[in-house]
């Protein structure tokens, strides 16, 4: 009897998914990703993290091949420490489509990834970061955000719920930008036409995997695009609504190891055959 896993490759999200709230990859997804090693299935990272925010923790997962970072806008070779694809955002159409978004809610407070394997992220006065362990450069006013090119902007509102300011952004800024929303407080202008799943196929090509062999694990609306493009979708317990709605199956919370859940059941079949 066959017994190979029906994946080849796990495609993770991050935050709300592997990692925990303390930022730690607990052992035992640790050990459910040696299991995926084992059984000869690759892990591929794919974040809305920007390759530099992203490295020390791949360090810590010992990952050395590629990632998916910046929502899609990057694929990323650990290994090399560079980027072997990357899109940037018009930074003249971002300035357009604050001003879009503006027009319609109000004064917003903006932040900046800029491309490459050492951007920084900016952050204009007034922009609290929802991750405050991530290190960011607060600069004087929104023009210096501009000061190099950028693979996105982060928009906070403070008052606005932000399914909210998601909705109105994405009815004002059309073509300009793709709008999501990856987490608490996080909503954001990516390259018009880049998802996660851009970058998620980009990496499976390179790695030579086909999306019908492509589980994919998120929380957050950022992920349906990747979840779309995978042959099966795993949304955690505490995920978003909208991301429950296109899942294959819910598992449990990522504090609760909802990612090694799924990955012992489905892995676990093949490393019996091998004993």
């Amino acid at each position: 009897m066959d017994r190979t896993p029906p994946y080849s490759l796990v495609a993770t999200d991050l935050d709300g998914t592997l990692l925990r709230g303390d930022d730690t990859v607990s052992e035992r997804s640790l050990a459910a990703l040696g299991r995926v090693a084992e059984a000869g299935g690759l892990h591929l990272v794919v974040t809305g993290r920007p390759a530099p925010r992203v490295r020390p923790l791949l360090d810590r997962l010992g990952c050395t091949g590629l990632a998916v970072c910046g929502q899609g806008a990057q694929v990323y070779d650990a290994g090399a420490h560079r980027l072997l694809w990357s899109a940037v955002l018009d930074r003249e159409l971002a300035e357009t489509a604050l001003g879009k978004i503006e027009a319609e809610v109000g004064q917003v407070y903006a932040a900046v990834d800029q491309d490459g394997v050492h951007g920084l992220t900016l952050v204009e006065p007034g922009y609290r970061m929802p991750h405050p362990t991530l290190p960011a450069v607060r600069v004087g006013r929104r023009d210096d955000l501009w000061s190099a090119p950028i693979s996105k902007v982060l928009l906070r509102h403070p008052c606005l719920p932000d399914d909210e300011l998601a909705a109105t952004a994405r009815s004002v800024v059309g073509s300009l930008a793709t709008v999501t929303m990856s987490g608490p407080g996080t909503v954001e202008l990516q390259p018009c036409g880049v998802t996660k799943a851009t970058g998620l196929a980009l990496a499976a090509e390179r790695l030579g995997v086909d999306r019908r062999r492509t589980i994919a694990f998120g929380d957050m609306p950022n992920d349906v695009p990747m979840f779309q493009w995978a042959a099966h979708g795993v949304a955690m317990a505490a995920a978003h609504p909208e991301l429950k709605a296109v899942a294959d199956e819910v598992t449990t919370t990522n504090e609760d190891d909802g990612v090694a859940v799924v990955l012992e059941r489905v892995f676990s079949e093949r490393l019996l055959s091998r004993r």
